[in-house]
């Protein structure tokens, strides 16, 4: 269980709402509940949304002291509640639908009448309307997070990672916010493409929903045409656009990484090394043999795509030779040992916590450690002796893992291959490098992926169809090509051979009663499951109803859709449905993966909670230094909030990126028409992909056509009301491409495509949903609102 930090325990309960350790539920009570009775819907719904720091289905039982049978009924009466799209789950508690998390990442934006900080969360779907406001609680104790150094103070523009409280002052903003790190300082710039106009200039956005604003002559510093500049809005007029007064020069647009240099400074990604940083990585010495064991004669390969510069895992097998599990194998997967090199609370730990992950764009990786450890002494070098986790496990032929041991080691990578020549080789073409390889690890690790098979497809996970395109860039930085690569058989041996190592280590940690950051994923709601059902339901393809859904349940869909038409749709309705991976130091399984244990241990080069799950395994393990802190297990709930909002930064940047270059690429097409397919349906329009590009673009209703279009959320479709033409999720259309905003990765697509008939079960809906709609204003007398066409 997290601890709570000390500033919380001291007088916070009645600002907050906290209810501490009290078994009585709260006095705000508005039906004064008999304390041990199950509270009723209204309740419940109230406590939540005064207590979103205890609203959990444990928390909640405490509260109003449910025991036994009640706590069943308080499970039914939560589960209802989230069904009717009441509740919402986020990684460890319950929300109201429009709620903001327990934990939350602002934007400080402004301030109030009497000075105070005011933020809003950095990310809020646009369907939700305004985000809303938040009152920043500055810490008035000198102690920070865990009660240890400097309480972190903010200002106008920073973003934080922040505690979210109800606010007891029903007149100001909903919510009040205690800061647990300040992530990015001063974020009042904006970013633009600068245009000389002849003296002044004007800044074009960069975002989709940016605007443009003069920038004088005297405000323009030395920035040239084409520069991407960052700048400060120096003043708003009631009339005409803002003005803005550059403050620094990013670069031009023309270089070749500017298109990665945009989201890398939209998202306030760090990717400068301070000088400490840099000064340490630089100083570091290879490790020695001090608690490890020596397996440099063991021929552990790594096989990573052709240009990779780090290679942080290295694989081998061999057939088990105990005559106690016969046809056995024994899987071997070494992982580059980083807690070595990267000690708790040091420069390269702060700025790699700071960075949380690396981020992966097609011309640039901004790394999360410096070359110095990621690209040479963490990097598992053909030929070179580096250090190394590694996991020794048993497998029966069956598929199942019969036990498993952990070691600290040496190593000395025996080859490195690419996926395509280990490939290669197996299918009967080996190289001269591969064909001495063959048959003493090849074959072995070969024969060992078909065991392990055996027990993944028992175990069931969710197998998704949809191909990975990647974008091959010209040497000027452009887009050359966009593709599908294959999906060979060495990529799922690595794969699989990563998630039994990644298990293990879950479980190992959880046996020696460690503390430890799991990668979680848990079921999704049911009011995605219920979405999903509906629009199946026009296909003719039924779902179970009930909570208790497993991977295997949508798996049974995804093969009912193989070869048909509706394949490509029904793997992008099943794929929404799911909730979004995520890390926590509260276990609540893998959904997706269909495993009750799982960990982040692969990858500690380029993800921060690899890192502490390898601190946590040398600690608990006893090997030797660079184990994990009291301190770091104190602050696990914050450090795994704080790298699952990375994670979903660098998801966003790396998106915006390929986004831009593609209408890039696209800009000169102009005028001319695309095959595509419908990815997206709402109320405003449609979302249309070009396969052949991977460009996704918008087709307003306004531009469909005369008739009035209807959505219908269940059919995932639009639909004209007198002509029953309309489009549907996944069907293929021609457009026409309207417009391109290279800067801001947007397209705009008209229709050419007139649209299909739509079934009678969708015009029966639109027509019932319009007369009830009509007997509604009757009876209410009020006209009808215009509707968009």
């Amino acid at each position: 269980m997290s601890k709570i930090p000390r500033e919380r325990m001291k007088g916070m309960g009645k600002r907050t709402g906290k209810i501490g350790h009290s078994s009585q539920p709260p006095a705000a009570d508005p039906l004064n509940i008999a304390h041990g009775a199950l509270p009723s819907r209204e309740v419940i719904l109230r406590f939540i949304a005064d207590h979103p720091q205890k609203a959990s289905k444990r928390e909640l039982a405490k509260a109003f002291g449910l025991k036994g049978e009640s706590r069943v009924e308080l499970k039914h009466l939560l589960r209802e509640l989230e069904q009717e799209g009441m509740l919402q789950k986020t990684r460890k508690s319950l929300i109201r639908p429009g709620a903001l998390p327990p934990v939350t990442v602002l934007d400080i934006t402004t301030r109030d009448k009497d000075g105070e900080l005011i933020g809003r969360p950095a990310e809020w779907p646009d369907d939700q309307g305004v985000a809303p406001a938040v009152a920043i609680r500055q810490s008035t104790s000198p102690a920070g997070r865990n009660g240890k150094g400097k309480a972190p103070v903010a200002g106008m523009g920073d973003r934080i990672l922040a505690k979210i409280f109800p606010a007891a002052d029903r007149g100001g903003p909903a919510y009040t916010a205690r800061i647990i790190k300040i992530l990015d300082k001063r974020r009042t710039a904006s970013m633009g493409v600068f245009k000389d106009a002849g003296g002044a200039g004007r800044l074009l956005p960069i975002d989709r929903r940016g605007e443009e604003m003069v920038v004088d002559p005297d405000y323009k510093g030395e920035a040239k045409d084409g520069d991407l500049v960052e700048v400060e809005v120096a003043r708003l007029g009631r009339f005409g656009l803002p003005r803005a007064k550059v403050l620094s020069i990013i670069g031009s647009v023309a270089s070749e990484k500017a298109i990665s240099m945009i989201a890398i400074h939209a998202h306030g990604i760090p990717h400068i090394f301070p000088p400490a940083v840099v000064a340490e990585a630089d100083d570091a010495k290879p490790a020695t043999m001090s608690h490890r064991e020596d397996w440099r004669d063991v021929p552990l390969i790594t096989i990573d795509p052709a240009d990779a510069k780090d290679h942080d895992d290295a694989v081998y097998a061999e057939t088990d030779p105990s005559a106690d599990n016969p046809d056995g194998v024994i899987v071997t997967v070494a992982i580059a040992d980083v807690s070595y090199y990267v000690r708790p609370n040091s420069p390269l730990d702060r700025e790699a916590l700071k960075r949380g992950n690396s981020v992966y764009f097609p011309d640039r990786v901004v790394p999360m450690l410096p070359e110095r450890i990621s690209n040479d002494l963490c990097s598992l070098r053909e030929g070179l002796d580096r250090p190394a986790l590694a996991v020794r496990m048993v497998f029966s032929k069956d598929g199942r893992k019969v036990g498993h041991t952990f070691h600290r080691i040496m190593m000395k990578s025996a080859a490195k291959l690419s996926y395509q020549q280990a490939q290669a080789a197996i299918d009967g073409k080996p190289d001269d490098k591969t064909g001495p390889l063959l048959e003493p690890i090849l074959k072995p690790l070969w024969n060992a992926y078909r065991v392990m098979t055996r027990g993944r497809e028992r175990r069931q996970p969710l197998e998704l169809d949809m191909p990975e395109r990647k974008i091959l860039l010209k040497p000027d930085g452009t887009v050359d090509r966009v593709f599908v690569p294959p999906r060979l058989d060495a990529h799922k041996l690595i794969e699989e051979m990563m998630i039994q190592a990644n298990v293990s280590a879950a479980e190992t940690l959880e046996k020696k009663r460690q503390v430890l950051i799991y990668r979680i994923h848990d079921g999704p709601t049911l009011a995605k499951q219920e979405v999903l059902r509906e629009f199946l339901a026009t296909l003719g393809i039924s779902l179970a109803k009930g909570g208790n859904m497993r991977a295997n349940n949508f798996n049974m869909i995804l093969a009912k859709a193989d070869d048909t038409p509706h394949q490509t749709m029904v793997n992008e309705m099943v794929l929404r449905s799911q909730s979004q991976a995520i890390y926590s130091p509260e276990n609540i399984g893998h959904f997706g993966l269909n495993l009750m244990k799982y960990a982040h241990f692969t990858s500690p080069i380029r993800r921060y909670a690899d890192l502490i799950v390898h601190r946590a395994l040398v600690g608990s393990l006893g090997f030797g230094d660079g184990g994990i802190t009291p301190d770091e297990e104190g602050v696990l709930d914050d450090i795994a909030a704080e790298i699952s909002t990375f994670e979903r930064r660098a998801m966003a940047a790396e998106r915006e990126t390929i986004d831009r270059l593609i209408a890039h690429h696209l800009a000169g097409r102009v005028g001319e028409e695309f095959e595509g397919r419908v990815s997206g349906v709402t109320k405003s329009g449609l979302f249309v992909t070009l396969p052949d590009y991977g460009a996704d673009g918008f087709v307003p209703i306004s531009t469909l056509g005369t008739d009035y279009f209807i959505y219908d959320e269940a059919h995932q479709a639009l639909s004209g009301e007198k002509t029953g033409l309309g489009y549907r999720l996944g069907d293929s259309v021609t457009v026409k491409l309207a417009e391109a905003i290279p800067l801001a990765g947007a397209l705009r697509f008209e229709m050419i495509s007139e649209g299909r008939k739509m079934p009678t079960a969708v015009r029966s809906f639109h027509k019932a949903g319009r007369r009830d709609a009509s007997r509604a204003r009757k009876k209410a007398g009020t006209r009808p609102p215009r509707g968009r066409r």
